[in-house]
C-alpha cells in the first residue's frame, strides 16, 4: 500500500532545519519565520507519527527516526539542486530564445535587432524559425491555435502572424496588418502600365495565401472588394504560403502581389517595390507577441517584448 508524500514546503523545513541544526538559521535561508519553518515540522512530525527534533540548550537535535531519514533527503534535496542549476548552466539567466516565420525576421526583425543587442549587450539572443507546415493544419482559427501551440514552449518569446487566441498564453498584439497591391516600378510603364485598379485584370496576380489560410477570403479579393473591382478572375496566378517568395517574385517583375505593406518597408524604401494605389485595407489578424506564462515571468523577455512594442510603434 502506497502513502501520500508529506508536502515538499515541510519536507524542504525538515531538511534545512536538519542541515543547519538551527530553526532560525533555516528560517533565514528560507526567507520564512522561525515559527514558520515550525509549523511545517510538526505538519511533517504529524503526518509521519514520530518526533524528529528534540530541543537542547543550544538549539535542536535529531531524534532516531530524523537521523534515519535526513540523509536520504538531503541527497534528493541536493539532486534537485543540481537538477536547477545544469538546467541554468545550459540556458542561462541572459539567453533569449526567439522564434518567428522566416518572412519576419528576414524582413522586420533583422533590421531592428541590432538596436536591441546593442543596448542589452549581456543578453544572448537566440532566433530561430520555423515554417508552418499548412497542409497538415486544419484552415482558420484551429490550424492557427495548432500551429503555435506546437512552438510557444521551444523558445521564450514567439512572433507570429495569426487570430491571438492562444488559451493559456501572454499575448500581445506588435502591430495592426494591412494589406495592398505591392509590385516592381517597372510595372508602372510600358505596354500595360498600373494608373488604376482595373489594370490589374492585365496583370498576373501574386497570392500571399496568408489570407486564404487565417483570413478566409484571399488577399486580392480582400483589397478588389474594397477597392470596387470587379470581374477580375482572382483564382489566376502563382501562390505562395509565405511572403518573401511572393514579394521576390514581384521584385521580379512576375506580377502583382497583395500583401502586408508593413513587411515590405525596406523594399519599399529602396525602390525594389511599389505601392501603386493609396488603398490599404486592414486585416483582422496581426502579428502577435506570444510566451508561456513561466516564460513571460522572466526579465530578459519583459525588456525584449517591451522592445519589440517600441519599435512597431516607431516604424
Amino acid at each position: 500500500m502506497s502513502h501520500p508524500l508529506p508536502p515538499l514546503t515541510a519536507l524542504r523545513a525538515f531538511e534545512s532545519a536538519a542541515r543547519h541544526r538551527s530553526l532560525k538559521k533555516a528560517a533565514e535561508e528560507l526567507n520564512v519565520t522561525p515559527a514558520a519553518v515550525s509549523h511545517q515540522i510538526q505538519i511533517l512530525e504529524d503526518m509521519l507519527g514520530v518526533r524528529l527534533f528534540r530541543r537542547v540548550h543550544r538549539g535542536i537535535e535529531l531524534t532516531a527516526s530524523a537521523e534515519i531519514f535526513f540523509p536520504k533527503l538531503e541527497e534528493g534535496f541536493d539532486c534537485l539542486r543540481q537538477a536547477v542549476g545544469r538546467l541554468r548552466d545550459h540556458r542561462g539567466a541572459d539567453v533569449l530564445e526567439v522564434g518567428a516565420p522566416p518572412s519576419f525576421i528576414s524582413n522586420w526583425l533583422m533590421p531592428r535587432l541590432h538596436r536591441f543587442v546593442t543596448a542589452f549587450p549581456d543578453i544572448d539572443v537566440r532566433v530561430s524559425t520555423r515554417v508552418r507546415q499548412f497542409p497538415r493544419l486544419p484552415r482558420g482559427p484551429r490550424g492557427d491555435v495548432a500551429s503555435v501551440m506546437g512552438w510557444v514552449d521551444e523558445v521564450d518569446v514567439l512572433v507570429v502572424f495569426g487570430n491571438g487566441g492562444y488559451p493559456g498564453m501572454r499575448v500581445d498584439q506588435l502591430m495592426p496588418l494591412t494589406v495592398t497591391p505591392l509590385c516592381s516600378p517597372a510595372l508602372l510603364e510600358g505596354d500595360n502600365p498600373l494608373r488604376q485598379p482595373d489594370d490589374l485584370r492585365r496583370h498576373v496576380l501574386l497570392h500571399d495565401d496568408r489570407g486564404v489560410l487565417y483570413e478566409g477570403p484571399s488577399f486580392w479579393d480582400m483589397w478588389l472588394e474594397k477597392a470596387g473591382v470587379t470581374g477580375i478572375d482572382t483564382s489566376r496566378g502563382p501562390h505562395f504560403w509565405h511572403s518573401i517568395p511572393a514579394m521576390e517574385a514581384a521584385v521580379a517583375c512576375k506580377g502583382v502581389v497583395a500583401t502586408t505593406k508593413e513587411l515590405a518597408r525596406l523594399d519599399l524604401a529602396t525602390g525594389r517595390l511599389v505601392a501603386p494605389f493609396p488603398l490599404e485595407v486592414r486585416l483582422a489578424s496581426s502579428y502577435h507577441i506570444v510566451s508561456n506564462e513561466p516564460a513571460s515571468k522572466r526579465e530578459v523577455v519583459r525588456l525584449f517584448r517591451d522592445w519589440l512594442g517600441k519599435e512597431a510603434r516607431t516604424a
